[in-house]
C-alpha cells in the first residue's frame, strides 16, 4: 500500500467522543486479525458511533487498504455514510493510504486518526472486536477462510447488528435504532443530506 506522503497530517476529530447525535455522520474503523487452520482472515469493519451498527465490513487473507475502502463501500452503498461524515481510525498504514485518501475526497467524508500509542483513541472499534470473539469467534476452531467468513458475517448481520442490544444506546438494537432514526425523520433529513451532508442534518 502507498502512503499518502503528499497530504497534511490528519487530525484528529472525535478526540474520545465517540457518541453522536445522529446516524451516519460519525464512523469508526479498524481491522482485526482471525486465525483459522487455513491460516489468518482480516476483518475491517466501519461502525456507526450514534447506533453501534456495523453498517459496513470487508474480509481478505491479506491486510491491505483495499479491505478498508471495500467495507466503506458496503456501507455508502447502503446508505450509512452521509455527505461530510467523519470517519475515524488508527495511524495504521491501512488507513493513510494514497487509495483511502482518493476513496474518502471522492465520496466527501473527512478523514480523521487517533493519537500514536494510545489504547483510547479507537475504543468503539476495539470494543466491537473484543464482543465478536468473545460471544462467538473464540468459542470454536474455524477449519477454512470461507467457513470464518461465513460465521462473522452471520454473526455481524443477523446477530450483533439485528438481535443484539446494546447498553450504549440503551439496550436498543442498532439496526432498529437506525431504521426508527429513518422513519422518524425521513422529509428533514433526506432534504438537510441533499443540501449540506452531515452538517444540515445536524441543523435539521
Amino acid at each position: 500500500m502507498i502512503p499518502d506522503e503528499d497530504a497534511p497530517a490528519r487530525p484528529d476529530l472525535i478526540k474520545r467522543d465517540f457518541t453522536s447525535p445522529l446516524p451516519t455522520c460519525k464512523l469508526v474503523g479498524d481491522i482485526t486479525y482471525l486465525r483459522t487452520r487455513e491460516g489468518w482472515l482480516y476483518l475491517a469493519t466501519v461502525i456507526d458511533l450514534c447506533t453501534r451498527m456495523v453498517v459496513g465490513w470487508a474480509m481478505s487473507e491479506r491486510m491491505t487498504a483495499g479491505i478498508v475502502v471495500e467495507a466503506l463501500e458496503r456501507a455508502w452503498r447502503r446508505g450509512y455514510v452521509a455527505g461530510n461524515a467523519i470517519f475515524h481510525s488508527d495511524r495504521g498504514s491501512q488507513y493513510t493510504s494514497r487509495i483511502l485518501a482518493r476513496w474518502a475526497d471522492e465520496h466527501d467524508v473527512r478523514l480523521s486518526v487517533g493519537r500514536t500509542g494510545s489504547c483510547h483513541g479507537n475504543a468503539v472499534a476495539e470494543s466491537f472486536f473484543g464482543t465478536l470473539k468473545n460471544e462467538m469467534y473464540s468459542l470454536r476452531t474455524w477449519a477454512t477462510r470461507e467457513d470464518a467468513r461465513n460465521g462473522v458475517i452471520d454473526y455481524i448481520e443477523r446477530r450483533y447488528s439485528r438481535n443484539r442490544p446494546h447498553s450504549t444506546i440503551g439496550y436498543q438494537v442498532p439496526a432498529k435504532a437506525m431504521d426508527a432514526f429513518f422513519e422518524r425523520t425521513k422529509p428533514a433529513a433526506e432534504s438537510a443530506v441533499d443540501r449540506h451532508g452531515c452538517e444540515g442534518k445536524m441543523a435539521a
